[in-house]
């Protein structure tokens, strides 16, 4: 039976009490099919899963959708019991910050400023300070969060190796619809012509992925961008699996983030450049 609690001390009561080994899932609420895959992984990684539920004000630009994003707790709850989390904390904003915006913040460095750090000025700041401190409250043994969201994993990953926090992160592959668009909260804010836009960000990965030279891997993805005129193209980058240059050979990754309407959506692909597709 999944538990529910709001309070960091009713966390920390069921955390002593939990067995083995504990993993945790981070979300936002509005819980989809990429969410739940997140914690079918946990199960299978630990004794006792815990999911978080919080809106967290500090990654939300002043201009950016904190107000509006969705809030559907009892029906994350439902998905959470289906998948048969352990326990579900899901904090307000005064239990989570109870001193108000935290005087002391983490700084994302370089990582942090390219990209999406580049478009959203402190964002990664806000993301990193929340799974910082939910990741010191759950005491968690293993972490999960999803690939779609590319920067932030390797920004986590970076930030529990320099501060050695001591939990395993674990990146789990991106969850899409079956015509290729990539799971995503926003995606409800889509009407249906531009949810069909949005599938030129997936089919512009696709197509980029299958060259193996980098001048042609960008080449091939921004035609299919500039050929929809209902998506405005923020970046589309090609990098190393850490957000360095691009290699001539190797595995590297494609990140993209778009405009459609007013919903910002990003997606990114694995490839491996210097091999024939």
């Amino acid at each position: 039976m999944t538990v529910l609690v709001h309070t960091r001390a009713e966390l920390a009561a069921a955390r002593a009490a939990a067995p083995g080994r504990v993993a945790v899932v981070m979300t936002m609420g509005a819980l989809h099919e990429g969410h739940r895959r997140l914690m079918r992984e946990a199960r299978e990684r630990g004794d006792y899963v815990i999911v978080t539920v919080f809106v967290n004000p500090l990654q939300f630009g002043p201009n950016e959708d904190f107000d509006k994003y969705p809030r559907t707790l009892a029906a994350d709850v439902e998905a959470c019991t289906a998948e048969r989390a352990d326990l579900v904390f899901a904090p307000d904003r005064e239990e989570m910050y109870p001193g108000g915006t935290p005087s002391v913040t983490l700084a994302a460095g370089p990582m942090g400023e390219i990209l999406e750090g580049a478009s959203r000025p402190g964002h990664f700041s806000g993301m990193l300070t929340v799974v910082a401190k939910l990741l010191l409250l759950t005491r968690a043994d293993v972490a999960l969060f999803g690939e779609k969201d590319y920067q932030q994993l390797a920004l986590i990953r970076r930030m529990v190796t320099d501060l050695e926090i001591g939990a395993e992160i674990v990146g789990v592959p991106t969850v899409r619809e079956p015509d290729g668009l990539a799971l995503s909260s926003r995606n409800r804010y889509l009407s249906p012509e531009q949810r069909q836009a949005a599938l030129a960000l997936s089919h512009a990965l696709r197509e980029g992925a299958l060259q193996n030279d980098p001048a042609r891997v960008l080449e091939a993805a921004t035609k299919i961008l500039d050929d929809e005129p209902g998506v405005r193209v923020d970046y589309l980058a090609l990098t190393d699996p850490l957000l360095g240059a691009a290699p001539a050979t190797g595995p590297a990754r494609l990140l993209v983030a778009a405009k459609v309407g007013t919903t910002r959506l990003i997606d990114n692909v694995p490839l491996l450049l210097g091999e024939a597709a």
